[in-house]
């Protein structure tokens, strides 16, 4: 678009429309005043951030819910769209509507009392800060320890006792994993937002080592608002924090402090000061700081809450991820924490992990839901094929096109330059062992996963 704008899209028509009174308000905002103009509709919107063009930009639906990770919202600012608006009554079409009814019935009476469920809905994702720290892998002081001393300050327990919590769920889930939150008391009482989730608190409460949910729960809001992915935020502001402490730049940011961490989330998304430098993404940011060696991500993004250092096959999942270090293509810590292998080993695991990459690349294109990969295993991802489209499947049929897909990203991928050097490790993960158990990720046993992970998937012959 020549200016900036919003589309609107209805069952018969696509309108381009003039968002020159939304120019520079938040996503919050934005979303009140479509959703008021058009009532019933559904409203995907950027921030400020995105309009600028901020390579880690979201893109928001619902206020709290965003498509966070590698910058989708800068994708729509860089067009010039604000927000989408869409409105309609139809509904899509399936094989067999009764069956699957049947079969989403079936998955309720069964999964509605698992443990999975219970623990999604009561605790949410913040349960996963005491096993993370009880196993000395939840990321702290910018990825140098494994351990935060205050991790009880910004646990479930902690956001239950601070905040007003309740189960919030998407469309006809059971599960009800999200947390509708509010501030009881403080400075911020009153302040409301679904989260944050276990991502949020790790990337500011361990990386930069804020002691207190409250205030995790206000730059997560922050964060919304601007139209800025927090997991990224967090190892940003981490990073500028490691920074003035060796003294590679004279700002004062202090790990801890909640001040300096708010002062330079305003500061990115404004593009000022050493927000400006924070603000081109990791990659940039840390040559342009002479912090190369101290900075963890793999292709330019950084890891979420999982230290590969005793999660080794959360390490080879950073590493060969299409888009990064990314959680959500394997979400291996999973196998690694829950007993089906264990976290330091690397023999018979590439395998394992294929399957969990298989599997989760067919619920993408499904659009189902990662927590219910303990519900949907290959049985029950070829029924619902079946039923939504009529089509047939085995798991080795499955398993081709999950293989096609992948195949298709990786040849793009390189055809836009990626080479096998990016799907390695930082090297601090080499050589920079957990102080709390000395556990490391041996450049070798990387490197031997690697390969087999190449040969499994017919790379090496495929080039």
């Amino acid at each position: 678009c020549s200016e900036l704008s919003y589309i609107y899209i209805t069952p018969n028509n696509v309108e381009i429309v003039s968002a020159s009174k939304l120019t520079g308000l938040d996503c919050y905002e934005t979303e009140k005043l479509l959703s008021e103009k058009y009532p019933d509709a559904g409203v995907l919107t950027i921030g400020p951030a995105g309009e600028k063009g901020i390579p880690f930009s979201i893109i928001s639906n619902d206020y709290w819910r965003c498509a966070g990770r590698a910058g989708a919202g800068a994708v729509m600012g860089n067009k010039n769209i604000k927000a989408i608006v869409f409105k309609g009554d139809k509904k899509r079409e399936v094989a067999s509507p009764e069956e699957l009814k049947k079969f989403s019935q079936e998955i309720l009476e069964s999964k509605k009392e698992h443990p999975s469920t219970i623990a999604y809905k009561r605790f949410g994702t913040p349960m996963m800060v005491d096993l993370l720290n009880k196993v000395n892998a939840f990321p702290t002081k910018y990825w140098h320890k494994g351990f935060f001393e205050d991790y009880e300050k910004i646990n479930a327990e902690a956001m239950q006792t601070k905040m007003d919590v309740k189960p919030k769920a998407c469309s006809r889930c059971f599960m009800a994993c999200g947390k509708l939150s509010q501030v009881k008391e403080g400075r911020h009482k009153g302040l409301k937002i679904e989260g944050p989730e276990y991502e949020t608190i790790y990337a500011f409460g361990g990386l930069c080592m804020i002691n207190d949910i409250s205030e995790i729960a206000y730059l997560n809001d922050l964060c919304d608002r601007l139209g800025m992915d927090t997991i990224t935020v967090g190892n940003l502001v981490a990073l500028a924090m490691e920074a003035s402490e060796r003294g590679f730049i004279k700002d004062k940011i202090k790990f801890g402090s909640v001040d300096d961490a708010e002062k330079l989330i305003m500061d990115i998304a404004e593009i000022k000061g050493i927000g400006a430098i924070l603000s081109q993404g990791i990659k940039r940011a840390s040559k342009d700081l002479g912090m190369e060696d101290y900075a963890i991500h793999v292709k330019g993004l950084e890891p979420a809450g999982y230290d590969p250092r005793y999660l080794k096959g959360m390490g080879l999942s950073y590493g060969v991820s299409d888009r990064g270090a990314c959680h959500l293509r394997t979400t291996f810590y999973k196998a690694e924490l829950s007993g089906m292998i264990a976290p330091d080993t690397i023999e018979k695991k590439v395998e394992l992990i294929l399957d969990f990459e298989d599997r989760l690349t067919l619920f993408d294109s499904l659009i189902l839901c990662r927590f219910y990969r303990d519900f949907y295993l290959w049985d029950e991802l070829s029924k619902i094929i079946a039923l939504t489209t009529g089509l047939t499947f085995d798991k080795e049929g499955l398993k081709k096109l999950s293989s096609k897909i992948n195949d298709t990203i990786r040849g793009y991928n390189i055809r836009e330059g990626l080479t096998e050097k990016d799907d390695y490790l930082p090297e601090r993960f080499h050589n920079e062992p957990l102080p709390e158990t000395g556990a490391v990720l041996k450049k070798e046993d990387f490197e031997k996963m690697l390969k087999e992970y190449y040969l499994l998937k017919g790379w090496e012959e495929k080039n």
